[in-house]
């Protein structure tokens, strides 16, 4: 995605606090602390916590100040009309000017033709003899919903068709108006496609559930998910959980660290740590390099993305994903394995934040996607990879999963033509390196 990954502006030294660690001690659950326009109140509350209320607090968050900040092309671009790379960025710095919008999606700047790629992958994988059913995640302006019920309209049987429903869950009232109004467009797509306004991360939101096989859609989702953040002193020490807090003699935000005791935080590190070689010889040669080469540790977890996956696989436990996200974001000043680039937009010019505390709805924080990372979670919370404390004898089956580039993903199931350029430019197949698509089917998806 271009506008995010070339963010540009004057980089600050990120300045660490002194750390400060606390025993172990009772907290409130996850997303009770009361915000102040500061973000942060009286208590410490977890960095995921913190992360959420700079996205998404109601009045001060940075989605919520900004209901345009995802745009909506009037026309499709023509890519077999520009002579190259060079009239393509002029056209895109073009659009961007006269929109003032914070940045395209790629399902938007390549609207029909990148739908109807995730189109074709569900109509080559699911299962026709039983009524389809889509859920979208995080719809932003229903261009992908619109373009996936028009190439299922136009190529699949009637049947699938007639019989289908696509379900949008999204979090803001803006965009779910916009979704409808987009969609409406073709009048026949109406009677298949709704909006809930609502949060996806909320079980109590999906009732019942689905029993019967079904897709789930998210695009540019995981990113902007809540992360949580970990810290240690060296390569053996272990993990401690980061909390923010506020400064009592001044303005300001610090961190303080605690021994993990947060359950989400503790899957999350357990599924990341399963992989590790804990043999005795590894375990004292770490222990003495760490000695004579201490280095403080910082990890990212996508504690966010790991609560959402364990709400779809218990209320849609056939469901089949689709998910599409960053795999890295370049010029990242902020320290830590898989840390976010957190970044404003003012005047038309972009400027990156080098401490994440600095944020307080006035910026973007989106993060990398581990895909690694997240093909383990997804079966943990399918009920599959069973962690070492984890006694119970149930097992899920294994999903059939898998991560291709955005270039494969197109040219295996979408139209590469449309998006080339007259000299053969392709900004779908060359531009998009540093993203990826995850496919997961359950092996037991039959009817």
């Amino acid at each position: 995605m271009l506008s995010r990954s070339n963010s540009t502006g004057k980089l600050f030294p990120l300045v660490f606090n002194k750390l400060k660690v606390i025993p172990n001690e009772p907290f409130a659950p996850s997303f009770q602390a009361l915000f102040s326009t500061h973000i942060v109140g009286e208590k410490p509350i977890l960095v995921r916590d913190f992360v959420h209320s700079a996205l998404y607090d109601r009045n001060h968050g940075y989605f919520s100040q900004r209901s345009g900040a995802v745009g909506v092309l009037e026309r499709s671009i023509k890519f077999n009309q520009l002579e190259g790379r060079k009239a393509y960025m002029k056209q895109l710095d073009k659009i961007y000017k006269q929109s003032g919008i914070a940045w395209f999606t790629p399902v938007e700047l390549f609207k029909p033709w990148y739908a109807q790629g995730i189109a074709e992958a569900i109509m080559r994988t699911t299962n026709l003899s039983v009524p389809l059913k889509i859920f979208e995640i995080g719809g932003g302006s229903g261009t992908c919903a619109k373009g996936i019920m028009d190439y299922i309209m136009l190529n699949a049987p009637p049947r699938v068709y007639n019989s289908m429903t696509y379900t949008s869950v999204e979090i803001s009232p803006a965009l779910a108006e916009i979704q409808r109004q987009t969609v409406g467009e073709v009048r026949s797509h109406l009677s298949k496609f709704k909006v809930e306004h609502r949060d996806a991360m909320d079980r109590s939101g999906w009732g019942d559930g689905e029993q019967q096989p079904c897709w789930v859609i998210m695009l540019e989702v995981l990113d902007n998910l809540p992360h949580d953040l970990i810290y240690s002193e060296n390569q053996v020490s272990p993990w401690m959980e980061v909390w923010v807090e506020k400064h009592l003699d001044r303005e300001g935000l610090s961190e303080l660290y605690k021994p993990l005791q947060d359950p989400l935080i503790k899957r999350c590190v357990e599924i990341m740590e399963l992989e590790k070689n804990n043999t005795r010889q590894n375990t004292l040669v770490s222990k003495a390099w760490s000695k004579l080469f201490p280095k403080p540790r910082r990890c990212w977890l996508p504690t966010g993305c790991m609560k959402l996956l364990e709400v779809l696989h218990a209320a849609l436990p056939k469901m089949s994903l689709i998910a599409s996200d960053f795999s890295f974001l370049p010029d990242v000043k902020i320290p830590g394995e898989r840390a976010p680039l957190v970044s404003t937009k003012k005047d038309g010019c972009s400027s990156d934040y080098s401490n994440y505390l600095d944020a307080k709805g006035d910026a973007d924080i989106f993060f990398p996607t581990d895909f690694w990372l997240l093909e383990r979670i997804d079966h943990y919370c399918s009920g599959w990879l069973k962690l070492q404390k984890d006694k119970s004898s149930s097992q899920g089956k294994k999903r059939r999963t898998i991560t291709l580039d955005t270039s494969a993903f197109m040219e295996e199931f979408g139209l590469p033509s449309k998006t080339r350029t007259k000299d053969g430019y392709n900004p779908l197949l060359d531009d998009f390196k540093n993203t990826k698509f995850y496919l997961s089917v359950p092996t037991h998806n039959i009817k």
